[in-house]
C-alpha cells in the first residue's frame, strides 16, 4: 500500500465555510455550482437561501428558505462537477471517465499525462484517483481555456494535484522531462495518430495509452499508428441507459373474458391474502421501472492500448 498524507486527502467531511464551492441540488437534473458568499443571496423557485444560513452546516445538508422550500447542499465531487461544470469543449460523462480510469490503470501514486484538457471533466476524476501522492499533468493548445481550467481545479479543491500546461501536442509531442515516467496517457486529440509516438516515449513500460475519439474513422488510423509499439489494443463504446422508478396508480378493476379481474403481471403466485387485498384496493400503488426518454447515446470510442517491453 502507498503511504498516505492525511492532510492532502480530497475529503469533505468538514463543514461550509465562507468561500467554499457547493453543488446545490434541487433535484436530479436541476443543479449548480455556487460559491459561498457569507452576504449573498440565492433566488430560485423554491424561495431565498441565505448564504449565512449555509455556513458551518456540513456538506449534505437539507436547508430551506423562508417559503419553505428546499434544496442540499453537497460537496463538488468528481462525479457532480461534470454535471454542472460550464462547457467550453464537449466533455466526458460519467460512464466513459468510469471506464477510462479503470483500463488505465490509476490509482493513488501515479503520474498521468493528458492532452485536451478542454472543460476539465475527466482531469478532476484523474485528480482524485492519484490522489494524494500522484499527479496529472494535462495540456490544452488554447490558452485562454488552460487557464478556465485551472480556475475550475483551484475551485473544487485539486489545484496541488494537477499542473496545466499551454502546448499544442499534436504538432510538438509532450515535453521530454516525462520520458519514461508516465504510468498512463490519455488522448483527446482531432488527431491522435500524431501524438501516439510522443506518448509512446513517455510511458513507462507496460504503461497504458487511451485515446477518445467520436469517429471511427479516426479509431482505425490510431489503431494502424499503435501497432509498432503497443499491443493488446482494444476500442470500446460505452452505452449509458438509465431506467426511471416511480410509484404509479394502477386500475386493477377491469374484468376479464371470465368475469374475473385482470390482475398485473407477477412472477410469483399471489397468496389469497394479496389477491383479496387487490380486490378491495382496485386503484393500489404500484412501483414502476421503465427507461428514461432522455438517455444519452454515442459519445465516442475510448481505444486502449499497452506499451510493448522490448528486451
Amino acid at each position: 500500500m502507498l503511504p498516505i498524507d492525511p492532510t492532502k486527502k480530497l475529503s469533505f467531511t468538514r463543514c461550509i465555510a465562507d468561500g467554499d464551492l457547493v453543488i446545490v441540488y434541487e433535484r436530479h437534473d436541476i443543479m449548480k455550482a455556487v460559491k459561498v458568499n457569507e452576504s449573498s443571496v440565492l433566488q430560485n423557485r423554491f424561495g431565498s437561501f441565505k448564504h449565512s444560513d449555509w455556513i458551518g452546516k456540513p456538506f449534505g445538508s437539507k436547508v430551506f428558505s423562508s417559503k419553505g422550500g428546499f434544496v442540499y447542499l453537497l460537496a463538488p465531487t468528481p462525479e457532480l462537477w461534470t454535471l454542472v461544470l460550464s462547457h467550453r469543449t464537449q466533455i466526458l460523462y460519467i460512464a466513459d471517465i468510469s471506464f477510462v480510469v479503470m483500463y488505465l490503470e490509476i490509482v493513488p501514486g501515479c503520474v498521468v499525462l493528458e492532452s485536451g484538457t478542454g472543460s476539465g471533466s475527466l482531469t478532476t476524476s484523474l485528480a482524485r484517483a492519484v490522489a494524494p501522492m500522484g499527479h496529472v499533468y494535462t495540456f490544452d493548445f488554447h490558452e485562454q481555456r488552460a487557464a478556465s481550467a485551472r480556475e475550475d481545479f483551484e475551485k473544487t479543491g485539486v489545484n496541488d494535484l494537477i499542473t496545466v500546461g499551454v502546448r499544442d501536442i499534436q504538432g510538438q509531442g509532450f515535453p521530454d522531462e516525462f520520458s519514461g515516467k508516465a504510468d498512463s496517457v490519455f488522448l483527446d486529440l482531432p488527431q491522435p495518430w500524431n501524438a501516439i509516438p510522443s506518448a509512446g516515449k513517455m510511458l513507462k513500460p507496460d504503461g497504458v495509452l487511451c485515446s477518445f475519439s467520436p469517429c471511427i474513422e479516426q479509431v482505425q488510423q490510431s489503431c494502424e499508428t499503435l501497432r509498432s509499439n503497443f499491443t493488446d489494443i482494444r476500442t470500446f463504446e460505452i452505452l449509458l441507459r438509465s431506467y426511471e422508478v416511480r410509484e404509479e396508480k394502477m386500475n386493477f378493476s377491469q374484468i376479464g373474458e371470465s368475469g374475473s379481474p385482470i390482475a398485473p403481471p407477477c412472477k410469483r403466485k399471489q397468496r389469497p391474502s394479496e389477491q383479496n387485498n387487490m380486490l378491495e384496493n382496485p386503484t393500489s400503488p404500484v412501483v414502476m421501472a421503465r427507461p428514461c426518454g432522455e438517455s444519452r447515446g454515442h459519445t465516442g470510442y475510448l481505444t486502449f492500448a499497452r506499451l510493448k517491453c522490448f528486451i
